[in-house]
């Protein structure tokens, strides 16, 4: 019974987690839709929101403290909660990046944008994409799917440099374009942090499996 106990936790709390990973999501697309149109009110919403992932974050914390706490789980089944851990962690990180979009959409204001987002879109949904596969490769203890994820992070790095030179030549080209282009370089790395923190959630996949 304490162990069927156990794993009925764990279930609850891998649920909890894909629940925080699809609000995760929403915010990143959320943000770049509130960037592509300059919507400082859905900007507004999206940073009033964070604080639902902020919550979620806390709230799996503490369930996994009063796991370890009540249960002292060893070998496989401390590593899935430590796991866990780590895994909320970083998706409550990644909701900070997207509410950090979401605050320069307001910085930037009704400013028209000074060069299309073709990039910047692109690096999105391929975070988003990571994301969900990682998610569903902790659930199913996937390894060699959390490598390959790992290695995605290549086409962020790629697609952030060449936003990175197209920005700066503007502000060559145009200096009072900098504070834009500026903004779009934080965004852009908000993105690209995001990445990384999915490469976070692969390590703790492969730690979950092989220890």
């Amino acid at each position: 019974m304490i162990r069927a106990h156990f794993e009925e936790c764990i279930g609850k709390l891998e649920k909890e987690l894909m629940d925080m990973g699809d609000l995760v999501v929403q915010a990143i697309r959320l943000s770049m839709k509130a960037l592509q149109t300059l919507d400082t009110g859905e900007a507004e919403k999206i940073i009033t929101e964070d604080k639902q992932i902020n919550h979620m974050r806390r709230d799996m914390e503490h369930k996994c403290i009063n796991l370890i706490a009540t249960q002292q789980p060893v070998a496989t089944d401390l590593r899935e909660i430590i796991s866990l851990l780590d895994i909320v962690s970083n998706l409550e990180r990644m909701g900070d990046h997207a509410k950090g979009i979401a605050q320069i959409v307001k910085m930037n204001g009704p400013q028209p944008l000074l060069t299309p987002l073709a990039e910047i879109p692109q690096m999105a949904d391929k975070t988003v994409d990571m994301i969900r596969k990682s998610l569903d490769a902790f659930i199913n203890r996937d390894a060699d799917s959390a490598t390959r994820i790992f290695n995605e992070d290549n086409t962020i790095d790629g697609l952030k440099e060449r936003v990175y030179r197209e920005l700066f030549r503007h502000m060559v080209e145009n200096p009072k374009a900098t504070t834009q282009a500026t903004y779009l370089i934080w965004a852009t790395h908000n993105l690209e942090r995001i990445a990384d923190r999915v490469t976070n959630i692969c390590e703790q996949i492969l730690f979950l499996v092989n220890g």
